[in-house]
């Protein structure tokens, strides 16, 4: 598997040459943006895009995307971060994941879900003028960065915008990202968002 957080670091080197350029990063929680904009707002002029139909009840997103909003009101940075709320359908999830409802986390009913929001936040950034888009979602350990990397990378090209890599992972970013939400008391939720996920969680007793 190609260094992902390597890629990104030749990326911001060059951005770091250029004028600063903006990204419309697509968030999946607070937990999870915290690392990353505390990382990249030193590089970039960031735009939080809370895109997520897979996360469900409605009170669990609705408690999520208040979270985020918090986080970046009270979180001291290199320069302010913006929060763009989508749209809310849960049906755009149970769509694409019909068919692939037995299937385990981790598999390609998840990897159609890394689709759909990473297509939202390449359509809304090119619409918008955005220099790059990209995600949080590649900071949790249970997230195929590979995966998530090439397809950003093939819609980066399908809609006419740059790609900003990422393996937050990495150099202890997802541990540093555990530190930030002690720090701001953050809600770390204990499953990762769509009822299949919760159901999985159930049964090994993380819920």
């Amino acid at each position: 598997m190609l260094n992902y957080q390597k890629k990104l670091e030749e990326q911001l080197d060059g951005i770091c040459s250029q004028n600063r350029k903006s990204v419309l990063l697509h968030a999946c929680c607070a937990p999870c943006s915290s690392y990353v904009i505390e990382y990249l707002s030193e590089f970039l002029d960031i735009t939080l895009l809370y895109f997520n139909p897979n996360i469900s009840p409605e009170e669990e997103y609705r408690k999520r995307l208040k979270e985020v909003e918090r986080l970046i009101g009270e979180m001291p940075l290199k320069s302010k971060v913006k929060l763009l709320a989508g749209r809310y359908e849960a049906k755009e999830f149970f769509e694409i994941a019909r068919g692939l409802e037995d299937l385990p986390e981790g598999g390609e009913r998840c990897f159609k879900c890394y689709r759909l929001r990473l297509e939202e936040a390449a359509r809304l950034g090119a619409e918008n003028g955005f220099d790059f888009f990209g995600t949080t979602l590649s900071i949790s350990p249970h997230k195929n960065a590979e995966k998530l990397n090439l397809i950003g990378e093939e819609l980066g090209e399908r809609y006419g915008i740059g790609y900003l890599y990422g393996d937050f992972k990495k150099k202890n970013g997802y541990k540093r990202s555990i530190e930030l939400s002690g720090i701001y008391g953050l809600y770390r939720q204990n499953y990762c968002g769509c009822v299949f996920s919760r159901n999985e969680a159930e049964k090994t007793g993380r819920v």
